[in-house]
């Protein structure tokens, strides 16, 4: 941990708030307004509120352009090697800050159901599966942040979330009849009770835009969208505009294709049943 990380355990400040902290503080050194410091920046003067509020963690790009600017040479892109939470896999770590931060989240599932709408029993069967000698404590940890990070699509002010599952999703028993009955369940009611619009994909519709990757596509108030997409052991944040209208438009295909939502939920609900009926 470097020395400024030390100092900000030291005054009882996060990481994220001891870095936002200094930058304010260097900032007005410079005579600057977030306004201008975002001109500077070829940023919205929000994500520069976002750093100094301790809620946005920069890119590695906006860090160097940051201590170019405010003369700091090197201090605030050596601090942002200490902002990276352990909480998540590290090409996830960028994606749930964002998350945290939008107004519209999009998902899709093609294999699984997205992690924003897992119960415990399915996410522990999924990271179950994902370990040759499961450890239970570390489970218990993930199954713990991941419920959490749901909690984002349960209050009134959370996003607005939509939602695409491929049919294999539904269909793939993951931890049991049981468990895939509880699952779909808890989806198909949070699309009862507006919480979110999910859409199914039915196999008979064949080949679709979004067969060939997972993906999430999250919109801010004030800032441009980005996309985020994962295999296994890896995950990328795309933030580029065209590559983010290419995933836009990709989605809006796929949705074209799916059940309507009245129809989705009812499906949902009728395998729901078959997978009680095994049990």
């Amino acid at each position: 941990m470097s020395s400024a990380m030390v100092a900000a355990a030291d005054e009882g400040l996060s990481p994220q708030e001891f870095y936002g902290r200094e930058l304010a503080r260097r900032r007005e050194a410079k005579g600057l307004t977030q306004e201008k410091l975002a001109g500077l920046l070829l940023i919205s003067p929000q994500m520069v509120a976002h750093w100094e509020a301790g809620r946005r963690r920069p890119r590695a790009v906006d860090a160097r352009r940051l201590d170019e600017v405010l003369g700091t040479d090197g201090l605030f892109f050596r601090m942002r090697r200490d902002l990276v939470e352990a909480r998540f896999a590290d090409h996830f770590n960028a994606a749930a800050e964002l998350e945290a931060e939008a107004s519209v989240i999009r998902l899709h599932g093609v294999t699984l159901v997205p992690g924003l709408l897992q119960t415990p029993k399915y996410a522990r069967a999924v990271f179950r599966a994902g370990r040759a000698n499961p450890d239970d404590q570390e489970i218990e940890q993930l199954v713990d942040e991941r419920i959490k990070r749901a909690n984002l699509i349960s209050g009134a002010d959370g996003p607005v979330v939509w939602a695409i599952l491929d049919e294999a999703v539904i269909r793939r028993r993951v931890g049991g009849g049981a468990v895939m009955a509880e699952q779909l369940r808890h989806v198909s009611g949070l699309g009862r009770r507006g919480r979110v619009r999910v859409h199914v994909l039915p196999f008979d519709r064949g080949a679709h835009a979004l067969l060939e990757s997972m993906v999430v596509l999250m919109d801010f108030p004030n800032d441009p969208g980005v996309a985020y997409v994962e295999g296994l052991r890896t995950g990328r944040l795309l933030d580029e505009p065209a590559m983010v209208d290419d995933c836009q438009a990709a989605y809006a295909l796929a949705l074209g294709d799916a059940l309507s939502a009245e129809e989705s939920l009812v499906m949902l609900e009728r395998v729901a049943e078959e997978f009680s009926d095994e049990g």
